[in-house]
């Protein structure tokens, strides 16, 4: 049989490049688009492998996007690192998703029969400060990406959703039928809207399917140490300013108010390993099949951890020290919130297999061995 081909848009960045890895270990092409926004340019490879005596790894992919003239499009680093973990070439090509001729182009050349959608803008401070980006980006982007299927009769989607859908808990845990839309900043509500969007289409349109996957907080790395999350400046994420905290590089955390109504005062989380994240995306490939018309699963532990207590795991891990600064709450910030991921567990069969200190001990390889990122 011949193995399915994946678009992956957004496939170079932290969640993407978790999810071409396990792509290309559970024997499906993945063909990765990316515009560098949130990536960096690793070398040009045409020749990604030694030769071992195998046809597939002696000569360049083909046919290949690397073949693109006028020159080559350059892989990203983070893929170039997958194509050694996984000794498997990746076909990539720079592509913006709000281009909708370049879409048109692509979609022409590859039958796909699922689309991932990870591209978009995804830092909640600045969609405060410029909602109208956001807005373009995540929205127009997503709704040429679905014009562009349309066009050519894929009808399937994963989509990179997350919990921020939610809004301002009513209960704990929360489950997929929690009200959604009171989101509190523009990155939400434009996950939101592509979300009614998409669940608008499939009511419209019976022959598709697509699964929208809420995600809690994504940590961790692959545990070869090679891949990991790379944050262009400073973090907005907890967990990355924590291990560069550790490392070195940043000299303490400001921990964003102590007075919430917690175990000890500071926010508490869902944290995933990105590796069961990634998992999770498989088991969607796979529930597309069905013809599942649109589904929505939550994709956490269950589990929540408190700022205090993620800083105490990352001690743990690293063996060193890591200073914090209590300081004033930030706008939006929510008291806690955690997944009930029972739903993904009946439906999807997948469950997160990896525990806080696992989580911790991948992120620490990941931050020892690439201490300024890629």
């Amino acid at each position: 049989i011949m193995a399915e081909k994946i678009l992956v848009t957004g496939g170079a960045g932290y969640i993407g490049s978790h999810c071409v890895l396990e792509l290309l270990q559970a024997g499906y092409i993945p063909v990765v688009i990316d515009n560098f926004h949130n990536a960096i340019r690793g070398m040009e490879n045409l020749h990604p492998f030694p030769c071992q005596g195998s046809a597939r790894s002696c000569s360049s992919p083909s046919p290949s996007l690397h073949s693109i003239s006028p020159g080559v499009d350059v892989l990203p680093e983070s893929l170039r690192r997958v194509q050694q973990i996984t000794q498997q070439p990746i076909l990539f090509q720079e592509l913006d998703i709000t281009d909708g001729a370049a879409l048109q182009e692509l979609f022409s050349k590859h039958h796909f029969s699922a689309v991932m959608h990870f591209a978009g803008l995804k830092a909640v401070g600045e969609s405060v400060q410029k909602p109208l980006e956001y807005y373009r980006v995540n929205l127009t982007g997503t709704i040429r990406l679905l014009e562009t299927m349309k066009a050519h009769g894929v009808k399937n989607i994963v989509f990179s959703s997350s919990a921020t859908v939610y809004g301002d808990p009513k209960y704990l845990p929360l489950d997929e039928s929690h009200p959604v839309g009171g989101c509190t900043n523009p990155y939400g509500k434009s996950k939101y809207f592509i979300e009614e969007m998409i669940r608008d289409l499939c009511k419209a349109e019976r022959d598709w399917n697509a699964v929208l996957l809420r995600y809690f907080n994504p940590i961790g790395a692959h545990e070869s140490g090679m891949i990991g999350e790379d944050p262009q400046g400073i973090p907005n994420n907890l967990m990355p300013y924590v291990a560069q905290v550790a490392v070195g590089r940043r000299e303490f955390l400001s921990v964003f108010g102590n007075d919430y109504k917690t175990e000890d005062g500071t926010g508490v989380r869902d944290y995933i390993h990105v590796v069961d994240l990634a998992k999770g995306h498989i088991a969607a490939l796979r529930k597309l099949k069905e013809n599942c018309g649109c589904k929505i699963y939550n994709l956490g532990t269950g589990t929540g951890y408190s700022v205090l207590q993620m800083v105490q795991a990352m001690e743990k891990a690293s063996g060193r020290e890591i200073k914090y600064k209590v300081v004033g709450r930030r706008e939006g910030d929510v008291a806690s919130c955690y997944a009930n991921p029972a739903l993904a567990e009946q439906e999807l069969g997948w469950k997160a297999a990896c525990g806080l200190d696992k989580m911790c001990e991948d992120l620490w390889r990941w931050q020892l061995q690439n201490p300024t990122g890629f």
